[in-house]
């Protein structure tokens, strides 16, 4: 059955890769999502008066790759006790949330973050908001897919921002 899942996780250049590759995950889009601007520019959302994340949305086939595994793999992938940003990328449209499409996926979201926030894995309080899906709009194409169109801009970003440390620290404690 197709599904989709909305993450926003600060730069969604970042968030884009580590979905991109399992069997079950149909496609990974990057936009914006969540503010009152129709039809939000990059440039526009970078001046933050749009109320949009830059966020991803993943379309997969939820008998091959769970809702729970996508949780899973966006927790890992960012710092989510920072309230104002990801890494390098400061301000509101760089912020964390799960954007729920179904109550169920609401539901397995709060879970998630509950047992997060009580597996003292991090001193501080989970920041990530979890909110009802709204109208996604895709990036300009040339944000789309940019791990494999830009990959020497894209890992320089992805060191230079904190990003890559943060994540390999994750996934050590995780195991």
């Amino acid at each position: 059955m197709m599904e989709k899942a909305t993450f926003a996780g600060g730069c969604f250049w970042c968030m884009v890769k580590p979905f991109d590759t399992y069997e079950g995950i149909e496609k990974v889009i990057s936009g914006y999502t969540g503010g009152h601007v129709p039809n939000p520019t990059y440039e526009q959302v970078c001046t933050e008066t749009t109320g949009h994340y830059e966020a991803i949305q993943i379309t997969f086939n939820s008998e091959l790759f769970s809702y729970q595994q996508l949780l899973d793999i966006f927790w890992l992938n960012i710092d989510p006790t920072d309230d104002f940003g990801q890494f390098f990328d400061r301000g509101t449209s760089y912020q964390t949330a799960i954007f729920y499409h179904t109550e169920e996926q609401r539901e397995q979201a709060e879970k998630s973050k509950e047992i997060l926030d009580a597996s003292g894995k991090f001193n501080k309080k989970i920041a990530t908001k979890i909110l009802p899906a709204s109208v996604f709009y895709e990036a300009e194409d040339y944000h789309q897919d940019y791990y494999k169109k830009n990959p020497a801009h894209y890992n320089r970003y992805f060191e230079g921002s904190g990003r890559a440390a943060f994540v390999e620290k994750s996934k050590e404690v995780s195991k």
